[in-house]
């Protein structure tokens, strides 16, 4: 199958627009972890991705305390060199020392940033991360300007192609920018989660920094069969269960703007998850999104949003549910941005 592409900001990524989310694959046993997971059908669905054409895999140092990181070098080794995808991970968020369960050490302390990149490359077992990102901002006190110039050397040393950000608000990216062009931001970004479209997102078009957005179907609630009982069967170590959106009284707005989303996947005959994802490639200024999947059927079932082309008319149905719902936060479309700005 192929997929559409888009360059990733100015780097010389030209990436799929639905890529690989390896968050759910690290399994459970931490304080972000998704509970138990298979590790064959964890392969099973990169496989299975990356054989429906997705070329990119993202993924994170802390992710089930590497272990995502493990798998997905796993899967490299298995692979062809021509039928490797890109691999994107990140750093800075540090559990060594402390409790998995729970929260971590947000650092980007420059001697950190080295230490967890080593790592990453050992784990990945490849010579060169395809994209590299800070996972969040810095807790400890370290300055930006200190760790992003140890990310621009890491690029200069070929231990990084690209060099990107995640969970930075737009004084960050200034000061990053300032210094050395940003060359993607991950923020989470779906239709509950909509708060980075009215700064973050339009100031990476105006950057022309590429937009990769994560939890587009807001960790499965924005999914066809999930329902109010499945909260209660998710594991005792699944961090959803401490989500907000996950409980009441958010759940059931969620839920119903999920529901009004069905006739709209009926027209197009796909999945509400692919609708639920198109809405978030529709919008300007991003170029792909993060999907995360623990089964080759579970990737089957949104693969289809990479060819949805949502109208206008879909799309001002889809805002008018929100305000309907009045699931989540943020602006419900761009233009209802610009028409805030204009006044």
């Amino acid at each position: 199958m192929t997929l559409p592409t888009q360059r990733l900001g100015r780097s010389d990524l030209n990436i799929t627009r639905l890529g690989f989310g390896a968050w759910a694959i690290g399994g459970g046993g931490w304080y972000f972890g998704w509970g138990p997971q298979d590790d064959a059908e964890s392969i099973a669905a990169m496989r299975r991705a990356l054989e429906l054409g997705i070329n990119w895999i993202d993924t994170a140092a802390a992710y089930g305390l590497g272990h995502s990181e493990e798998l997905v070098g796993r899967l490299l080794r298995e692979l062809a060199p021509n039928e490797r995808p890109y691999v994107f991970t990140k750093c800075g968020v540090v559990y060594e020392g402390r409790d998995p369960m729970g929260p971590p050490l947000r650092s980007l302390r420059p001697e950190s940033v080295r230490k967890e990149c080593e790592g990453s490359l050992r784990r990945l077992g490849v010579e060169r991360i395809d994209l590299y990102q800070f996972h969040w901002p810095d807790d400890t006190g370290a300055a930006i300007e200190d760790s992003w110039a140890t990310m621009i050397k890491l690029a200069e040393e070929g231990k990084v192609r690209a060099a990107g950000v995640s969970n930075f608000t737009v004084e960050l990216l200034n000061r990053c920018e300032a210094i050395r062009r940003v060359d993607s931001l991950q923020p989470p970004f779906s239709l509950i989660n909509r708060a980075v479209g009215d700064k973050e997102i339009p100031w990476c078009e105006e950057h022309e920094t590429g937009v990769i957005c994560y939890s587009p179907m807001q960790s499965g609630l924005l999914t066809d069969s999930f329902s109010a009982e499945r909260v209660s069967t998710l594991a005792a170590d699944d961090w959803r269960r401490r989500s907000p959106e996950f409980n009441e009284p958010s759940l059931s707005r969620n839920l119903a703007l999920r529901d009004s989303l069905r006739p709209i996947a009926k027209r197009y005959n796909t999945s509400v998850s692919s609708i639920a994802l198109a809405w978030v490639l529709a919008w300007p200024g991003v170029t792909g999104a993060i999907v995360g999947a623990r089964s080759p059927k579970q990737v089957e079932g949104w693969i289809d949003a990479a060819g949805v082309k949502l109208t206008s008319e879909d799309l001002d149905e889809i805002s008018e549910a929100l305000r309907r719902t009045q699931a989540g936060y943020g602006p419900a479309t761009a233009v209802d941005l610009s028409q805030r700005r204009a006044s």
